[in-house]
């Protein structure tokens, strides 16, 4: 028995679309880290980016459990002494940019590696319903019906 190991020829990218309106989103993002890095495959091959593109759409509508949405902060620094600069999930969810939510929890849950910086290309968050992908004919995953717990009641 050998072990197999993907080649280029051998990965076969899909086009995923994922409504995020309504869905927790620890549960969204691990989903989602999982089909960029392609471990939903039986040809699942560790140093080859394996994974389909994802398109996630309704950003700004997600779901915190808890407290999360108040008292969840993010943190960045300026550069500068004593430049550290934070946000909460609030603020950044009614902000201009919701969908940098999404891809932040993304990110985090994929190794910090460059493979994990080449998957992160395939990912294209989107705060309104609609896309530019149309063409590419996406074919929808519904995270909701999943698990009842993707949704949060």
């Amino acid at each position: 028995m050998k072990t197999f190991s993907a080649t280029p020829a051998d990965i076969d990218k899909k086009w995923i679309l994922i409504d995020a309106e309504g869905v927790v989103l620890g549960r969204l993002a691990s989903i989602i880290a999982m089909r960029l890095r392609g471990k939903h495959k039986a040809t699942f091959t560790p140093h080859m980016d394996m994974g389909d593109n994802v398109i996630v759409i309704n950003a700004d509508k997600i779901q915190l459990t808890g407290k999360k949405r108040a008292e969840k902060q993010y943190y960045w620094h300026t550069g500068h002494p004593g430049g550290i600069k934070s946000r909460t999930a609030d603020d950044i969810l009614t902000g201009a940019h919701p969908e940098r939510v999404v891809t932040a929890a993304v990110k985090r849950m994929l190794p910090g590696n460059s493979l994990s910086r080449k998957v992160m290309t395939n990912l294209r968050v989107y705060a309104g319903a609609e896309h530019p992908h149309e063409a590419q004919a996406p074919t929808v995953l519904d995270v909701k019906s999943m698990n009842s717990k993707n949704t949060r009641s």
